[in-house]
């Protein structure tokens, strides 16, 4: 077993682990069950990387998101470690190929999307995989009462029965006490440990504003604090709008969604990683993986449905430790529209079977077929076509997923695929008669190993290095060999897909498991309350009541979130301190109140003052605020 400080230094070139790293390395190298809580940008990638380095075998990476996947697997690869993928959208030819190869190589990461797990052929290659550790990214999507949760990661649990014995490290960047509890329970931990970074971010400053019109508070901010920019919000449509809006006033933007191509998106983020666009407007698509530690500011233009998603997505500011800026807009109409949103999220049963139909009819897939097989779905087009609400239609998709009868993948990419389907001696016949064709035939030869025997994926962009031709050149080459009989050329996909998880039945046959699904609605609710809570909140710091939220009780009062700067220019003299702190016991000696009902209850007193002597109460454990916003004395 190599030292793992060398390691660190030989593949990644730092000197010293970051705080709790190193201790979630030794609990996986003492093969203990390991769940580790790092926000967004703490480095959860080495906690594995580094342990699976120090000991023989393979690491097997399970992530439910296919484009950090393959950043993972290029970022090992140019470090000359060995690392492979299996995600949704590969051939059985490519997955056999891909299984074979890392089985019988030096490969030390095998990254695979939680899908892939219970097949026949992944279950075939597994005993012979030496698996040293499994390691389980966005660990919260195992949790049905979490933000995101995805059914095919509980099937991770059966994994283990095939690899007795293999530690799991289980890592996530927000879930709260009861998904974690939930995480450790569906993963089957036995004798583990917790490790949690604290969610204080000393260097974050949280603000909300209840404002007229967004876009001119928008673009006052962007004066305010120079440097790079994120600016979230949740239509597609407005990014655009927005980023628009944002170069009349001569600031350098640009808008990111899951509805552009892969080559677009890489181009925008790219812009923007370079600081050759200074501010990003984009979808909650953006971000994930995305290693830029010099963002000074993340805006949110629209709410986020619960301060999980708003944690992350603000914590991508101020990576590098320099003073950075979280800012939330929002108007009235806003809280009333998330109060409801509840109601939307969840479909009716009858409103779910008729989008099923509408599925079934749009892809004219008949009953008793369908299983395994992916759909170009173009959901615009979809909801056009039946005149459907957009809302119920993703929802419903959403709830069909949730139960495991279909999946609906925005960002599944396939790439081009090339076989040869003519014989080597009619080939060379065809390439002295269609000379204009050779150098593309010889190029996929040289480039492709076993393109005669099975559809080989094949980049467009590799065959303009070899062949110095524009990609349409290429493609139009391709497409000519196909026509002419002499290869089965299918252009790469990056549209939106759907995959029947199982044979399409009839819609009045559909069911749901509606007690987990009203479940799943309750905690829904919940969350949405605190959200709300967090915008309407205008004593309590900010930070606090994230590290509350996440059962991160040990948060100091941050001194630069909005709240504690209006805090700061109130003063309490010692004799009115004394005064609010004896009417507070007194009130909370018959029983706990809301913390809501208790300011009520203490209306001779001015808002602002009450709530300090509450925090001061708080911080010297003379109160207690629980996660429902109930207060008792201790």
């Amino acid at each position: 077993m190599s030292d793992i400080n060398s390691i660190l230094k030989q593949y990644w070139g730092f000197d010293s682990f970051r705080p709790l790293q190193e201790k979630i390395i030794a609990s996986v190298l003492e093969k203990k069950d390991t769940l580790a809580l790092m926000p967004t940008g703490g480095g959860k990638s080495l906690c594995y990387q580094v342990p699976a380095m120090a000991m023989p075998g393979i690491c097997l990476v399970i992530s439910p998101l296919i484009a950090l996947m393959k950043d993972q697997v290029e970022n090992l690869r140019k470090k000359n470690i060995t690392a492979f993928s299996i995600y949704s959208g590969m051939s059985r030819k490519e997955v056999i190929n891909t299984l074979k190869v890392a089985t019988n190589s030096n490969c030390k990461f095998l990254y695979v999307s939680p899908e892939r797990l219970e097949t026949s052929l992944f279950k075939e290659y597994l005993p012979g995989m030496a698996v040293n550790l499994i390691a389980v990214d966005e660990a919260h999507c195992i949790s049905q009462w979490g933000y995101d949760f995805r059914p095919p990661y509980l099937r991770i649990a059966a994994l283990r029965e095939e690899l007795p014995g293999i530690p799991v490290l289980a890592l996530t960047a927000s879930a709260t006490k009861e998904v974690q509890e939930d995480i450790c329970h569906k993963l089957n931990f036995s004798h583990h440990n917790i490790y949690r970074q604290s969610f204080e971010r000393k260097n974050l400053s949280y603000s909300v504003f209840k404002v007229d019109s967004k876009i001119n508070k928008l673009i006052e901010v962007l004066k305010k604090v120079p440097g790079s920019a994120i600016v979230y919000c949740k239509s597609r449509k407005r990014t655009k709008e927005i980023s628009e809006l944002l170069q009349l006033q001569q600031i350098s933007s640009d808008f990111y969604h899951a509805g552009l191509t892969q080559e677009e998106r890489n181009r925008k983020q790219e812009a923007w990683i370079q600081n050759k666009t200074r501010v990003i407007i984009c979808t909650n698509a953006f971000g994930m993986g995305i290693d830029k530690p010099d963002v000074r500011s993340v805006i949110h233009i629209d709410i986020p449905d619960c301060l999980e998603n708003y944690y992350q997505e603000a914590g991508r500011a101020g990576r590098d430790g320099k003073k950075s800026f979280a800012v939330l807009l929002y108007d009235e109409n806003e809280l009333r529209e998330l109060d409801g949103l509840a109601l939307i999220r969840y479909p009716s049963l009858d409103d779910i079977r008729n989008i099923y139909q509408c599925v079934a009819n749009y892809l004219q897939a008949p009953t008793g077929t369908g299983e395994g097989q992916y759909f170009d779905f173009d959901i615009s087009d979809f909801i056009k076509k039946f005149k459907l609400n957009s809302h119920t239609a993703i929802y419903s998709l959403k709830t069909l997923e949730q139960d495991n009868w279909l999946a609906f993948n925005e960002q599944v990419f396939l790439p081009s695929k090339v076989k040869f389907t003519t014989s080597k001696e009619f080939l060379y016949e065809f390439e002295r008669d269609n000379p204009q064709l050779e150098p593309a035939i010889k190029a996929l030869l040289r480039a492709y190993e076993g393109i005669f025997d099975f559809p080989a994926p094949v980049s467009e962009l590799v065959l303009v290095g070899l062949l110095k031709k524009d990609v349409e050149e290429i493609k139009k080459d391709l497409a000519e060999l196909h026509r002419s009989g002499i290869i089965n050329y299918s252009p790469q996909k990056n549209k939106p897909q759907i995959i029947f998880l199982r044979n399409r039945i009839k819609a009045e046959d559909l069911s749901i498991n509606m007690e987990q699904y009203h479940l799943r609605k309750e905690k829904f609710i919940g969350r949405v309350k605190n959200m709300i809570q967090f915008v309407q909140e205008v004593v309590i710091c900010r930070s606090k009541m994230i590290g509350v939220y996440f059962g991160d009780r040990k948060i100091p009062v941050c001194g630069i979130c909005d709240n504690c700067l209006r805090q700061k220019k109130l003063h309490i003299d010692e004799k009115e301190f004394e005064k609010i702190s004896t009417l507070i016991k007194s009130v909370l000696e018959n029983q706990p109140l809301p913390s809501k009902e208790l300011i009520e209850q203490l209306s001779s007193i001015k808002k602002e003052k009450a709530m300090k002597v509450l925090e001061f109460l708080q911080a010297e454990n003379k109160i207690e605020l629980d996660h429902a916003g109930w207060v008792r004395l201790k």
